[in-house]
């Protein structure tokens, strides 16, 4: 089977007073993002639809929905490690603001503070591992986030989950895993980005 790894489109900026979970829904330019992913992926055959169920991602998902005829199935075990933090800072604007954090992201270290990080990332792989098990055959998309990328492909690449992030995925990227029933996992893709063309204001680089 195919699974097709969809990161969600471009978040707003959100840093919440009190302390609640920022979760924060999509910029504008996220939405435009959303709808060219989704666009480029509805030339495709894609048999079923899975989502985190943190804003980002749902939102995301909705274009893709509509075209492919699909009604997404949210998982909440593929939600982003920092699902309950108070602030979502975009990475370009962390680089700006916090250059000594974004250089730890960048390095693939992981702060110290998600101290459940371990069981998040068991979580993670588990759960995609049980729809690729469900899916035989079939070409899935899943829309979630850019830890939830690496983590799998930590998982599939047998790097260290202590320090999983190696990859760059970009807003709405695409990055694909063939799965064979035996076990197998083979990378073929990370961070496709095809849809941005003619639309070089979509793609946003750190």
């Amino acid at each position: 089977m195919e699974l097709i790894l969809v990161r969600h489109a471009r978040p707003e900026h959100i840093e919440t007073s009190d302390g609640s979970p920022a979760d924060p829904p999509l910029a504008e330019i996220g939405h435009q993002q959303a709808a060219a992913v989704a666009r480029w992926l509805s030339e495709e055959q894609i048999d079923f639809l899975y989502s985190s169920p943190m804003r980002r991602a749902r939102q995301t998902a909705m274009p893709l929905e509509e075209l492919c005829g699909l009604v997404v199935n949210v998982r909440e075990e593929i939600s982003e490690f920092d699902r309950d933090s108070s602030a979502y800072v975009p990475m370009e604007v962390l680089k700006e603001i916090n250059r000594p954090a974004w250089e730890r992201f960048a390095s693939g270290k992981m702060s110290e503070s998600f101290h459940s990080l371990t069981v998040w990332f068991s979580g993670v792989v588990a759960a995609l591992e049980e729809i690729v098990e469900g899916h035989g055959g079939q070409r899935v998309a899943v829309v979630c986030h850019g830890g939830v990328i690496n983590a799998y492909l930590a998982h599939c690449l047998n790097f260290d989950s202590d320090a999983f992030m190696k990859f760059d995925v970009d807003y709405s990227s695409v990055t694909r895993v063939l799965a064979s029933s035996r076990g197998h996992r083979s990378v073929r893709s990370v961070n496709e980005t095809t849809h941005f063309r003619g639309s070089p204001h979509l793609s946003i680089r750190d």
